[in-house]
């Protein structure tokens, strides 16, 4: 079966499973917020790996790393959520590991690093 080069990213596969825990986590919020911090939080967790994706395929390298950006700015976003969320009552602090978003940032930064070298 053919493989898309993204799908060989860690980044991107780590992405994949973070998306799927934000929606299992999402499950125990209240309904009052289906159109609120749900939608907010099921919308940027998927922008992640499909910025991801979506750079891959562009063509070139800055176009890459244009969309590593904004699936960083997606990372920033769903980390603020989720901190809301908790402040909001909807999750403990022990709900979700907020180190893995770190990581996965981190990440982010050292492909963008390595793209950017090849580059010059």
């Amino acid at each position: 079966m053919f493989q898309a080069k993204y799908e060989k990213l860690d980044v991107w596969q780590e992405s994949i499973v973070l998306t799927e825990d934000i929606y299992k986590l999402l499950q125990s919020f209240p309904k009052s917020e289906l159109f609120g911090m749900i939608s907010q939080l099921k919308r940027c967790s998927v922008s992640i790996p499909s910025n991801i994706a979506e750079g891959s395929l562009r063509g070139s390298d800055k176009e890459f790393i244009r969309f590593l950006y904004i699936a960083l700015g997606s990372i920033g976003e769903l980390h603020t959520q989720l901190i809301l969320s908790e402040k909001l009552g909807y999750i403990k602090s022990n709900t979700f590991d907020i180190s893995r978003i770190h990581s996965l940032r981190k990440k982010l930064y050292s492909l963008i690093s390595s793209i950017r070298k090849n580059l010059s």
